[in-house]
């Protein structure tokens, strides 16, 4: 722990991109794979304003751009074993997939859910095999729906294999997939409930593996742990749960922490939202990232009993931070906001570019679809058996 912490404390801001439009904002951040390569990665950012936008890891500067998406964005994601290969879902019932190499605004492939879906959430499979989108709740169905992920060049769309529809009753706000196990999914939503899922089963009944409550709305969640046999997940009025799935089936508690509101749980620097979070696999460590309307951010080192602040990152965004991506292969942070700045955060950098953007903003101009989740009780459905 003392060495990350000392690697923490190094960070400085290295190199800065900033959108032509200044209130245009970063909502998610997606890279390609280090694997193939390393000294070319591509960074995809979502925007506020409808477009993916590309740009070079080191160098910083904009590769191109796409925007040709009519509606919301809910997330970008490039293939695990092809980094020319992007994928970004939409409100309008679609997943697109681009390849990075094609210039233009036309998508490669299309994968279409049905008519009255609303994708808010979306991942692809560690083998790159299964696309699975979550919905927003239509009246009184939300839905996980399934494609086929392989690129088919002899089409430009694919139909769904199937969905699962029953085992939340919200919307469906996070997919992830773990990140060795193909066939093993986690699903959050704001009923409260995070989900796992052994997709390689015939029905959603078999399939749903565990269910484990946080009692609040679920805004982000990921895979923990030695073997990634742990699961996190962040809520929207700032909290964090964190259970070990290896203790389900035996007497010991799978909650390791529970925190219902972060804000208040740490006091060694100043919190105003939760960004994400992020096991460090080198360290077996589990880490928060957290930050301040003013734009600070601060790395927060979590075990089962405190919580401690590591670093506090400042002087790099102006407002409030929407996404972050941590970099495995050489422990350098990208971070994106509402200053409209895209920043890459390095060990013992110089901030060689212009000074900061000051921010013109004083309020969102983004309306958050987020609903506030009052009930601590949950009524359980009847599972039906929908086939994937």
């Amino acid at each position: 722990m003392e060495r990350l912490e000392e690697q923490f404390s190094d960070l400085q801001v290295e190199k800065r991109s900033a959108m032509k439009d200044n209130m245009t904002y970063i909502l998610d951040i997606g890279m390609s794979s280090a694997v193939e390569a390393p000294n070319n990665q591509t960074v995809a950012i979502l925007c506020s304003d409808k477009s993916i936008k590309l740009y070079n890891k080191e160098t910083m500067t904009c590769l191109q751009e796409y925007n040709a998406h009519p509606c919301l964005l809910s997330g970008v994601r490039f293939s695990h074993s092809n980094s020319n290969l992007l994928f970004s879902a939409c409100s309008d019932a679609t997943v697109k997939l681009w390849d990075v190499r094609v210039s233009g605004a036309e998508a490669v492939q299309i994968f279409n859910g049905y008519p009255c879906n609303v994708f808010i959430s979306f991942d692809i499979s560690c083998n790159d095999l299964v696309l699975c989108a979550g919905t927003e709740k239509v009246d009184d169905d939300s839905f996980l729906v399934f494609w086929d992920a392989r690129y088919n060049s002899e089409s430009d769309s694919s139909q769904p294999l199937g969905v699962y529809s029953e085992s939340h009753n919200d919307d469906i706000t996070q997919v992830r997939f773990h990140p060795t196990n193909p066939g093993l999914m986690a699903t959050g939503s704001t009923d409260g409930l995070v989900n796992v899922f052994d997709i390689a089963e015939d029905n959603e009944d078999d399939a749903l593996r565990s269910t484990c409550n946080s009692d609040s709305s679920v805004s982000g969640l990921g895979w923990a742990g030695k073997d990634y046999n742990q699961i996190y997940c962040l809520t929207h009025d700032e909290g964090f749960c964190w259970w070990d799935l290896a203790q389900v089936d035996t007497d010991e508690p799978i909650t390791l922490c529970k925190v219902e509101d972060m804000r208040e749980k740490v006091t060694s620097c100043s919190i105003d939202y939760l960004i994400g979070g992020l096991y460090h696999d080198k360290t077996d460590s589990m880490f928060l990232v957290a930050g301040s309307h003013t734009g600070n951010i601060n790395l927060l080192s979590c075990d089962s009993d405190q919580l401690t602040c590591l670093k506090s990152l400042q002087g790099g965004h102006t407002a409030t931070v929407r996404s972050f991506y941590w970099c495995v292969d050489d422990n350098s942070l990208l971070t994106g906001g509402e200053d409209a700045q895209l920043l890459l955060w390095k060990l013992k950098a110089k901030d060689l570019s212009p000074g900061k953007r000051t921010s013109m903003k004083i309020t969102s101009s983004v309306q958050q679809r987020v609903r506030v989740h009052n009930s601590k009780s949950y009524s359980t459905k009847q599972k039906k058996t929908n086939h994937v």
